[in-house]
């Protein structure tokens, strides 16, 4: 049984948050951290592990920094790390992004590929089920629980109004909530071992069945306007009314003001 798990660093927002001037993010500035929701997808995979005898690779695209990620993976319980990194690859969108993650895929061998539902930098849920799309797979989304039984996978899906039972033959994607399950810590043996292993390196000349025109900025569709921090709100006017009714009259008049009303 082999299991991909794909993760993403993410800026730690906690830290500040830091633009380049194209309005790309500029993650080498920010601190970082492994997404909550692919943390989630790992601690699963690793049950599995536990279970099975699974094997557990942790792949993640980004900047030569991104190794962090994979080390914590493996010092977490993951037997390999996969790094994909290239300056041509810079500046993707989740569609260049699934693309390229697709791409190294098909270099590897799996029987289930876990990614989070979505990263908190950018909060699309797109790649998991794209790069399903892409690999021809079929794909179970937003699972706060996973079993594997008989060559398939059943997932409990979480929904509006409640869950699905949703089942698939393996190999297929699974995009996991991080209600999925709560990560398990490092340990020192674990962190020794994780920074005693060879991560593997993939650039764009790795990727398979990937054109140029799909790839990077170039290759992003979508394209950003403006990006700023977060503008703070200025001081609000305080009230000390007699009664409701001498407030209502003071809101109503401030929203007419403002041609709200």
């Amino acid at each position: 049984m082999k299991i991909i798990v794909c993760i993403k660093q993410v800026p730690d927002t906690k830290g500040g948050v830091h633009f380049n001037p194209d309005g790309t993010l500029n993650r080498a500035a920010m601190l970082s951290i492994m997404n909550p929701d692919d943390k989630a997808g790992l601690e699963a995979a690793l049950k599995m592990k536990d279970e099975f005898g699974a094997e557990v690779t942790a792949v993640t695209m980004g900047l030569p920094k991104a190794e962090e990620v994979l080390r914590e993976a493996m010092a977490m319980g993951a037997d390999n790390g996969v790094l994909i990194t290239d300056r041509r690859l810079g500046g993707a969108d989740t569609w260049a992004t699934s693309i390229t993650l697709a791409g190294a895929i098909r270099t590897l061998d799996y029987d289930l590929i876990i990614t989070g539902r979505q990263a908190i930098d950018g909060d699309t849920a797109q790649v998991g089920v794209q790069i399903a799309e892409h690999l021809g797979l079929s794909v179970i989304s937003y699972a706060e629980d996973i079993k594997l039984e008989d060559g398939s996978v059943t997932v409990k899906r979480r929904y509006d109004d409640g869950y699905h039972i949703l089942k698939a033959k393996l190999p297929c994607v699974v995009t996991a909530l991080a209600e999925l399950g709560e990560p398990r810590y490092m340990t020192p043996g674990g962190i020794f071992d994780a920074y005693a292993k060879e991560i593997t390196t993939l650039g764009r000349d790795d990727l398979k069945d990937v054109d140029d025109s799909d790839i990077g900025l170039a290759g992003s569709p979508t394209k950003i306007a403006k990006a700023s921090d977060k503008v703070k709100k200025g001081a609000g006017e305080m009230l000390c009314p007699d009664s409701a009714e001498e407030a209502a009259q003071f809101i109503a008049e401030k929203l007419a003001e403002k041609h709200i009303i």
